[in-house]
């Protein structure tokens, strides 16, 4: 969990570094050559000038000269930040581009757990019979499969921590932004507007809910928000996003979900009419 406020500190109180939630608004080019001139072609007749300064977000079907296709973006004001996972993966993390999921995928946090120390059980006594041997040896078997279960048990339990939901019981003030990865992230009061609430996975908000709501924010198309009083200046769900002017009206200030459908977009439920 992540919570960040803009207020000022004082230079002795300022951390080296904070993590917001901020939403960056980017666009995502699909290249299916990696002719270089047929692309720049392309590009003189889509932008209108070359200083949009656009974030673009690179998606390519085939191999390309990763340096060189950045370099022609840049010359045309639009400034790569990272590709989608793929073939270019590996020219990527050679010029230090971020690498974004694929899409319906989530960034995943994998965390390793320990795995218990295997005990190591006596020899059994070379003076005793056979049968005896026999039976010790099952004995030790039927311990050492229960060690296993135990252990792999454990090692499950020990995972499972690290996927949990968040409930936060505070009111989310203008300002401030909660970001949470690994779990739900439930919200018991209101998010004031200008504050943001961000999840990998759902989102659910028990009180008037403004601001910025995102849910799915690395990619998972089947998280959702849920609210019990639906104002926010913006919304958004695995990566697709509609600001306040353009939502329903009939949705306003009402108890909504809000789910991401292929080839439809956001969907907007009002939930007492579900």
């Amino acid at each position: 969990m992540t919570v960040s406020d803009n207020d000022t500190q004082g230079p002795s109180a300022a951390p080296a570094l904070a993590f917001y939630g901020k939403m960056l608004t980017f666009s995502r080019l699909q290249f299916s050559t990696d002719d270089l001139s047929a692309i720049d072609a392309q590009l003189a007749a889509t932008l209108s000038n070359k200083s949009s300064n656009i974030p673009i977000l690179i998606d390519s079907e085939v191999e390309q000269d990763l340096s060189a296709l950045v370099g022609l973006l840049w010359s045309w004001g639009l400034q790569p930040i990272g590709v989608v996972t793929g073939t270019l993966d590996a020219q990527a993390r050679e010029q230090r581009l971020a690498i974004f999921p694929a899409d319906g995928k989530r960034i995943e946090r994998i965390l390793p757990s320990k795995k218990a120390a295997t005990q190591v059980d006596k020899a059994p006594d070379d003076k005793r019979t056979d049968s005896a041997s026999n039976n010790d040896a099952a004995a030790i078997s039927e311990s050492n499969t229960e060690k296993t279960i135990a252990n792999a048990t454990a090692e499950t339990l020990m995972s499972a921590q690290h996927i949990t939901s968040l409930i936060y019981d505070q009111m989310l003030r203008s300002g401030q932004s909660l970001n949470h990865v690994g779990g739900d992230l439930i919200l018991t009061n209101s998010v004031n507007s200008g504050a943001e609430a961000i999840t990998d996975n759902s989102l659910h908000v028990y009180g008037r809910a403004q601001g910025r709501l995102v849910a799915g924010a690395t990619g998972d198309k089947d998280a959702r928000i849920f609210c019990q009083v639906f104002n926010p200046s913006l919304v958004s769900v695995a990566g697709t996003y509609c600001l306040r002017d353009n939502l329903p009206e009939h949705v306003i200030d009402k108890s909504v979900q809000v789910r991401f459908v292929e080839g439809e977009g956001l969907v907007f439920t009002v939930m007492d009419d579900a």
